[in-house]
């Protein structure tokens, strides 16, 4: 077959570009592993290049499985491109050091942890520093270790510019030092052992630079700073290395990508050839026009005008639902209507920006009786922090509920090891009680503590069963609200879950949508909201051949493609994320993700914002995002844009002017003199808000607690201490 057989004119260029430094910038949906792909087969069958030469990196499995099966089939030869070194960053790189990493003193047999290893050699590494693992969590040393590691920091050289960080930096050599004592490595140290390696050896680099004269690269936007020198280290200047990507689809910064690795390249290789893949084979022109004119309002970027020969298609239509139940209700008649028209349900896809917001769709899904399929996160209520606050209400509600007690005994940990558990289930039998009847008694002194379990042990048990009779009391008397807030406060779980990582805040973020749901009906009874999740929750996982709509976030929409796209949540605060609002670069990133979402659609299109949402403050208002500013009117179904939008979003605010024109203030101030149940007095050290929520730092005798105001109960003892700092600092 001809290679060069149903290709464009820029696909050519790029699949016959003399050897040298080649920067293909692709479009979406422009058939960038078609090329990489041709351009391998190029290489073998018409420039003469031996497949041992020849190293394809690319940044999944699943990519170079599907890159592996094209070089096949284009080359005829099955055997010859199996010669071929493709794969993933790390796969080529364990590779390496399992033949040469002996030079760095590292064994052959090294073992390659998991991000569960590392967290449990981060916790290791916190108690051989002298600190308490509660107080910094395993996961976030274990990413700042990881950030750092990307950026090819050693511990000796970690910037300690925080008081974390100073942790940090005290806590690094312990973690390498043990991974060294297990013959360990983690996933970061296959990339910085290499450079390592590369560096150090001259010989050796000369070697794979010889060996190695043809480098491709796919996805080279998501590159970091360790990938990037890897990629300088193998490739002299002059060599033949064959980037593609496309830093408008740069969307993992929060995993360490450095779009910027695109212009290190052209300044690097200023002799390049640069070709850009414009030809779109997904999307219809209308959806492009969309997608163009959000991306083009990025500063800084090398413009692609993309076209196709699919035609205009329909218009792009735009719907502003009241609030986010009534978002998921337009969503589903939506799908049907899309159904009537001949779009398969499993060709359908709502996007949105966090995983929180699956709640009210899969809900929706659920009344319904309509299955769905999640793509890249759990169904909601399937979520860890989401079943172990279930497991506490249900505990609340039914001591004898043991399956929910031994879930969250020592969640958040309380030190209560598997021997302890196994003791108080022994005493729970001999004494023929629920083992939370057990815990009750203990907790109000009523019941011996088992004489096998340490003096630490009965302590840590017997507080719990003291927590257990105040939730009960609590939800007695202050409802299900008031009994969320006293376990989420008396629990520390938002510390538990809020590690500083975007996972964390992801994770607290799931919680308050919880809370938001329990919260919608003031008078629901907690019997009633557990037997309504319970139904809501009991459902079988269904298979990914069901012919069924897609829930997935943005970020799990890349490299995907569906003929139909909703993407729900368009409000400020939402997309673009409030964790974006103060950072040029995330709010940079958060255009590139609706860029992304937009192209992902073949044939139709739906933006859908929510009036209000729950989980808002200033009474749940939302505003439009900024990005439906940037919109084009004449490819949008409906009134001129952005008139419909921003003249909702004026009659919702001239209903309640006070609460969208007042910011709310802080309650605390610091200097005042306040009164914690648990912590006794203190003094405030500051107060931020934090959404709808205002986070207090106090210091309590037993040093600072960090408080979220809404769920901590604080009494103000003195609030005109602020006025004197010589109170203040008393």
């Amino acid at each position: 077959m001809d290679l060069l057989d149903g290709l464009n004119p820029q696909q050519r260029e790029a699949v016959t570009a003399d050897p040298g430094p080649v920067l293909v910038l692709a479009g979406p949906g422009s058939g960038k592993t078609r090329v990489l792909a041709h351009r391998v087969a190029y290489l073998i069958r018409h420039l003469g290049a031996q497949p041992r030469q020849i190293v394809a990196v690319t940044f999944t499995n699943k990519a170079a499985r599907e890159m592996q099966g094209r070089v096949v089939a284009l080359v005829d030869d099955r055997q010859a491109a199996a010669r071929i070194s493709l794969g993933t960053f790390h796969a080529l790189c364990a590779r390496f050091l399992r033949r040469d990493g002996a030079r760095l003193g590292l064994p052959p047999s090294f073992v390659i942890y998991d991000e569960s290893d590392q967290e449990s050699v981060a916790r290791q590494a916190i108690k051989d520093a002298g600190h308490d693992p509660r107080q910094y969590p395993p996961s976030r040393v274990r990413n700042a270790i990881s950030s750092a590691k990307n950026e090819l920091i050693a511990p000796e050289d970690y910037p300690a510019t925080t008081a974390f960080g100073e942790i940090v930096r005290r806590i690094f050599p312990l973690y390498e030092g043990l991974l060294r004592q297990n013959n360990a490595l983690d996933f970061d140290d296959l990339l910085v052992w290499t450079v390592r390696l590369l560096r150090g050896h001259d010989d050796l680099r000369l070697l794979y630079q010889q060996r190695f004269r043809h480098l491709l690269v796919d996805e080279f936007q998501d590159t970091n700073t360790v990938q990037y020198e890897l990629l300088r280290l193998l490739t002299p200047a002059g060599r033949d290395v064959f980037a593609v990507g496309d830093p408008d689809q740069s969307i993992y910064r929060w995993r360490g990508a450095d779009v910027r690795n695109v212009q290190r390249f052209q300044n690097d290789f200023p002799d390049h050839r640069l070709i850009l893949l414009e030809q779109n084979y997904r999307s219809t022109q209308f959806i492009l026009d969309v997608a163009m004119a959000v991306i083009d309002r990025q500063p800084g970027r090398t413009r692609k005008n993309l076209f196709t020969g699919r035609g205009d298609g329909d218009l792009i239509v735009f719907h502003e639902a009241y609030d986010e139940d009534d978002e998921a209700a337009y969503v589903l008649e939506t799908i049907a209507l899309l159904a009537r028209q001949g779009v398969e349900p499993r060709g359908c896809a709502v996007m949105y920006r966090t995983n929180a917001q699956s709640r009210a769709l899969e809900e929706a899904f659920l009344r319904a009786h309509l299955p769905y399929r999640l793509v890249g996160a759990q169904r909601f209520y399937g979520r860890r922090e989401i079943k172990d606050l279930i497991a506490y209400l249900r505990l609340v509600h039914n001591p004898a509920d043991e399956v929910s007690l031994l879930r969250i005994l020592n969640t958040p940990p309380r030190g209560l090891g598997a021997k302890t558990v196994e003791t108080l289930l022994a005493e729970a039998r001999r004494r023929q009680v629920p083992l939370g009847v057990l815990l009750l008694g203990l907790g109000r002194g009523a019941v011996p503590a088992p004489a096998d379990l340490s003096a630490r042990a009965a302590a840590a048990v017997a507080h719990f069963g003291a927590s257990l009779e105040t939730w009960r009391a609590a939800a007695q008397a202050a409802g299900l609200i008031g009994v969320f807030d006293r376990i989420v406060q008396d629990t520390g779980y938002r510390a538990f879950l809020d590690d500083g990582s975007d996972e964390g805040l992801d994770r607290w973020e799931n919680v308050l949508e919880l809370r938001g749901l329990a919260a919608e009906d003031p008078e629901l009874s907690l019997a009633a909201f557990l037997e309504q999740v319970a139904l809501v929750s009991d459902q079988d996982t269904l298979t990914d051949d069901v012919n069924a709509p897609v829930l997935l976030t943005l970020h799990a929409a890349k490299g995907l493609e569906f003929p139909a796209v909703l993407i729900v949540g368009l409000d400020e605060g939402l997309l673009p994320h409030y964790r974006s609002l103060d950072d040029s670069e995330a709010m940079a990133e958060e255009r590139r993700l609706l860029y992304v979402g937009v192209t992902r659609a073949q044939d139709r299109l739906f933006l859908v914002r929510a009036f209000r949402r729950h989980s808002f403050g200033s009474g749940g208002m939302t505003e439009p995002s900024r990005f439906l500013d940037d919109l084009p009117a004449d490819r949008l179904e409906g009134a001129p844009w952005p008139t419909r939008a921003r003249a909702a979003y004026d009659r919702q605010t001239r209903w309640e002017p006070a609460a969208a024109a007042v910011p709310p203030a802080p309650r605390f101030r610091a200097g005042m003199r306040v009164a914690h149940a648990a912590f006794g007095e203190g003094v405030v050290l500051e107060s931020l808000l934090d959404r709808e929520d205002e986070i207090v730092s106090i210091q309590f005798a037993g040093g600072v607690k960090r408080l979220a105001a809404s769920l901590a109960p604080l009494d103000v003892i003195d609030d005109q201490a602020s006025l004197d700092p010589r109170r203040g600092a008393a």
